[in-house]
């Protein structure tokens, strides 16, 4: 994939992942946007960090000790765990579930 494109699905899914934060009451979870990169904040000082890997034309997603490497899929047009193929939106709403103790809307 030429670096244009990797920025440009990139960008597309952390704006998609922005959007989808936007719904939440910002005293629950908030977020923080900068270069690539998104920090989902949490009341408890607890971060969560999705971000742009351009050197390695992946997605990285950190949640507490976990961290997962995504790489894009474009048969499917979605980016997939590099070790296990899970999907990367359903992952970060799983995780955000579990931290808040309730079911939360899947990124659309």
């Amino acid at each position: 994939m030429n670096r244009s494109d990797f920025l440009k699905l990139a960008d597309a899914c952390l704006a998609r992942v922005a959007r989808w934060l936007e719904g939440f009451d910002p005293d629950e979870v908030d977020f923080a946007e900068s270069d690539g990169v998104i920090k989902i904040q949490f009341p408890d000082g607890t971060n969560f960090v999705l971000n742009r890997q351009t050197a390695a034309d992946q997605m990285w997603f950190a949640a507490g000790v976990r961290a997962w490497h995504y790489v894009y899929e474009p048969v499917t047009g979605t980016w997939h765990g590099d070790k296990d193929g899970h999907e990367l939106l359903t992952c970060i709403a799983a995780v955000v579930t579990e931290k808040l103790g309730r079911v939360v809307a899947p990124i659309a």
